[in-house]
């Protein structure tokens, strides 16, 4: 009806694969307001967040404060997933298929997890090898060829505005 608001529930909160720059992305300043919005919105029952041992070894080296941060949200642990050997195999076809090179392998590793688990966002702040357009086309050719379905690659801003109760 003209007016009114509508509010559509979902059948399940969507989980969401946190890389390495979203974490981080908590405290940096330009990136830190979408990112805690994304916390914010976690906190109140709208996504599930996990992540995988590949952000917990990429993170040794950041701030405390990150690293506090990443272990206070994935302090449980089915929210903080393994690598296998699937995973590691579709990592490298999309080596060899050059969608990134052997100098960011995380960021491929990143997007296995995801595909293989069919998780159903990977949420990064990494525009250059994995948040565009081109890149995304890449690791979906792959995972066609090698049976994965489609991986969603995209920015806390993505889903900060997709989910309001503002009217349209």
């Amino acid at each position: 009806m003209v007016g009114e608001h509508v509010m559509i529930s979902r059948m399940h909160a969507p989980t969401l694969y946190l890389d390495t720059s979203v974490i981080g992305g908590y405290f940096d300043d330009e990136w830190k307001e979408a990112t805690q919005e994304l916390w914010r919105l976690r906190d109140a029952g709208r996504f599930h967040f996990q992540t995988s041992i590949i952000a917990f070894d990429e993170i040794t080296q950041a701030p405390d404060e990150v690293r506090e941060l990443f272990h206070r949200t994935f302090a449980d642990p089915p929210s903080l997933l393994m690598v296998t050997e699937e995973m590691e195999e579709l990592a490298e076809a999309y080596l060899a298929a050059s969608v990134v090179s052997p100098k960011y392998t995380d960021d491929a590793r990143h997007v296995a997890v995801v595909s293989v688990l069919r998780l159903d966002f990977l949420v990064s702040w990494n525009f250059k090898h994995l948040v565009n357009v081109q890149r995304e086309a890449g690791f979906n050719a792959v995972n066609l060829l090698q049976g994965y379905p489609p991986v969603r690659i995209i920015n806390p801003l993505q889903l900060i505005y997709g989910n309001t109760t503002e009217s349209v």
